[in-house]
């Protein structure tokens, strides 16, 4: 006998163009049976049987339709209400005033955070979850200032438990609306023993002030941070002087990425991207020998054409090569402030500063929020097994390093 193909369109085999809501409707109706088993295991009978005992209470119907949004979109339920009980009965499946799923008030505010407007979410988000999803800009605002309160915790947490290596410090410029001058974000990341990369603090302050940096790194050291080997930074930051008042056993390293737009600031436009080239062999250099030769080249060839270029390049010069004393392998992660600068970079892409940051404090805990998203995404230092050994020598050897794990190797 020839097999007949149900119908196209029929209850077993749903068209494509109505998938959604096929789903959406068996979903529905899971979740009204859960809701209703929820009650029968609360009183302990079925409905429609009789009380054993005087006490239990009684099924009383269901309250009005509501909504509720999940990842897949939005269902229409009525919580079955219960009568005759001391305490009141409150389900855990569907508790009183959720609209939403944990997973769907998490995904809103990362939507703004990556540039999706406040206007927007409405048009975009229902198309997705369904026409009557509670999503709305005020729905966005209220969990956006729910950051504030995350924010104050998280800049109050103890820090002992964490192993820090190095750490990248930068001072970055919001325009926030309603300040007279732009404000400075003044950001701290570590790296720890595993290789991992963390946000350490995140606070509004003055850049070039060591009285705010020195604030800053207070906080972290009251709160249990122990001082990293090296720390990383822009030449122009009062980091420098903070950090020698309170972790001064912490070497300094200058940011190359700063170095060079200041030297290139002194050499004609037409001679920049050859400058620049140059710059870059210097900062790439393979031992510290090779850069002291290149430096010494490149001052040959334009002391006389570009005296300042020359000069800026040179001043504090062994701040700029600290990262010798330290793992070739991690010397990639230790010339620069990328890792905070590189966020920010993201920041002004998505965003308009002045039309989201009304306040220095609200772009705080915004910002810092967005930090957090990126920290998922922060590349791993090369060879973490080398990390545990700089906090327990007070001299790292490369030498000894490679002689030691050629001998284990060998073993």
């Amino acid at each position: 006998m020839e097999k007949k193909n149900p119908p196209v369109g029929g209850k077993a085999s749903p068209v494509w163009a109505e998938l959604d809501a096929f789903m959406r409707e068996q979903i529905q109706g899971r979740f009204q049976e859960l809701l209703e088993a929820e009650v029968t295991e609360w009183l302990g009978r079925p409905k429609s049987v009789r009380r054993a005992a005087p006490q239990g209470g009684y099924r009383n119907g269901h309250g009005k339709p509501r909504t509720l949004t999940l990842g897949g979109g939005t269902i229409t339920v009525r919580r079955p209400r219960v009568r005759g009980l001391e305490a009141r009965f409150e389900s855990q499946l569907l508790p009183f005033f959720k609209r939403r799923t944990e997973a769907v008030s998490a995904l809103l505010p990362e939507l703004y955070l990556h540039g999706l407007a406040q206007r927007d979410f409405t048009l975009a988000l229902r198309g997705l979850l369904g026409d009557q999803a509670p999503v709305s800009a005020s729905t966005v605002a209220r969990l956006t200032a729910s950051w504030q309160a995350q924010y104050d915790e998280w800049s109050q947490r103890r820090l002992e438990d964490l192993d820090v290596v190095y750490c990248w410090a930068d001072g970055l410029y919001v325009k926030a609306g309603l300040e007279r001058a732009k404000a400075a974000l003044l950001v701290v990341v570590g790296a720890l023993t595993d290789g991992r990369k963390v946000v350490l603090a995140v606070t509004s302050g003055e850049r070039e002030s060591t009285a705010s940096w020195s604030a800053v790194l207070r906080d972290l050291k009251r709160r249990g941070l122990r001082g990293p080997r090296l720390l990383i930074a822009d030449g122009h930051l009062g980091i420098w002087g903070a950090v020698r008042e309170i972790y001064p056993e912490a070497a300094e390293q200058r940011c190359w990425n700063h170095r060079i737009v200041n030297v290139l600031d002194a050499v004609a436009r037409k001679d920049q991207p050859v400058v620049a080239a140059a710059l870059r062999r210097l900062m790439y250099a393979p031992t510290r020998a090779a850069a002291e030769r290149e430096r010494q080249r490149f001052a040959q060839q334009y002391r006389a054409r570009a005296p300042k270029a020359v000069a800026r390049l040179e001043v504090e010069w062994d701040r700029l090569v600290s990262y010798d004393a330290f793992p070739s392998a991690h010397w990639i992660h230790l010339r620069t402030t990328n890792v905070i600068e590189s966020p920010f970079h993201a920041v002004r892409l998505r965003t308009t500063a002045a039309k989201r940051f009304q306040r220095t404090e609200r772009a705080t805990a915004i910002i810092w929020k967005l930090l957090l998203v990126a920290e998922r995404t922060f590349r791993r230092l090369n060879a973490p097994h080398l990390l545990p050994q700089l906090l327990r020598t007070a001299h790292y050897l490369e030498d000894d390093v490679i002689t030691k794990e050629t001998r284990r190797l060998a073993a």
